[in-house]
């Protein structure tokens, strides 16, 4: 039996009002165009190209000249003085900067001017100043003692027997870095909100317990990444304790500059090199500390290298499949 015109028609049969048509179907959705991004991508490709092949057909960076001196025992030994300067120096500069915060946020007037004074005069005065003035300082004081203040001495040092270079150099060094590391304490202890501080106080905490266990892992978040970050810097500034007799990896390679006269680029090639290693090795240290103390301050954790090339290989494999697909 037949049905009549304006018959319903079962659903199975209608077609979907929704479903796009297969011409609207084969559409795809094109980007927006960004020529300006694309022609700053040629730009910095091209300059990329040319400063490599600079540095590849120069003869006058002496490459082979530079596999020869990279690791030679002098080089070597240079840089095992730069590393014990860096350990040595950060590990007495972080002790030194807990010191001078603490003091800066003491209720003693006397400890905060102190500490104010000292905070303020090394990070106005250069590096090189103090190192300089440190290797000069047995002209000042002969002699070092220990004893009764403004009395008599029971033992007494010569200061030119205890000040050998290494000790200069990690003075110098741990002096200037306390400055800046009691700032980057400082500032971490008061980016821990006063409301942590009331509610401890609420509980009836001691203040030692308050100090230990809710204020410090707190604040530990921002002083650590930014105290290794202030490393890179320390490890830079090794450099200059040549200037007070240490063969460090820049005293070595002015040493063999000087014996060596033809070699310096290559020989400053190398210094350059192993410099940026070693603040490299600090910058994915600092990486890995900032991730560690973002936990439950960020509800996603940054992803690690590893994580991003696994995510970029996924993608790239998806990107094929729909490829081939179409």
């Amino acid at each position: 039996m037949s049905e009549p015109p304006g018959a319903a028609v079962s659903l199975a049969e209608a077609p979907a009002a929704d479903a796009p048509s297969p011409h609207l179907r084969a559409q795809r959705v094109q980007p927006l165009r960004r020529p300006g991004r694309w022609i700053a991508t040629a730009v910095v490709l091209v300059l990329v190209a040319q400063i490599a092949h600079g540095l590849g057909t120069n003869p006058f960076y002496q490459w082979d000249r530079f596999r020869y001196w990279f690791l030679r025992p002098t080089i070597l030994d240079g840089l095992g003085v730069t590393l014990e300067v860096a350990a040595l120096s950060a590990v007495l500069g972080l002790v030194g900067g807990i010191v001078l915060a603490l003091g800066r946020l003491s209720g003693s007037p006397v400890l905060r001017a102190v500490s104010w004074t000292y905070t303020w005069l090394f990070r106005s005065v250069p590096l090189i100043v103090v190192l300089i003035f440190l290797y000069n300082f047995s002209a000042l004081y002969k002699t070092l003692s220990l004893g009764v203040p403004f009395g008599p001495a029971f033992v007494t040092f010569d200061e030119s027997r205890l000040a050998t270079d290494l000790a200069i150099a990690v003075i110098g060094l741990s002096l200037n870095e306390a400055a800046y590391a009691a700032e980057v304490v400082r500032g971490g202890l008061l980016s821990v909100d006063q409301g942590q501080h009331e509610a401890a106080a609420a509980l009836g905490l001691p203040k030692g317990y308050q100090f230990r266990r809710i204020v410090l892992p707190q604040a530990l978040r921002s002083i650590v990444p930014n105290y290794v970050n202030q490393l890179i810097g320390l490890v830079k500034s090794t450099s200059l304790v040549f200037y007070v007799s240490l063969l460090d990896l820049f005293g070595s390679v002015q040493t063999m500059g000087s014996t060596y006269p033809g070699d310096v680029v290559p020989l400053l090639l190398v210094a350059t090199v192993w410099y940026l290693i070693l603040t490299s090795a600090v910058s994915v240290v600092q990486f890995y500390v900032e991730r560690y103390f973002a936990r439950g301050a960020t509800r996603t954790l940054p992803p690690t290298p590893l994580q991003k090339a696994r995510t970029a290989l996924t993608e790239f494999r998806a990107r094929l499949r729909r490829e081939a697909a179409v």
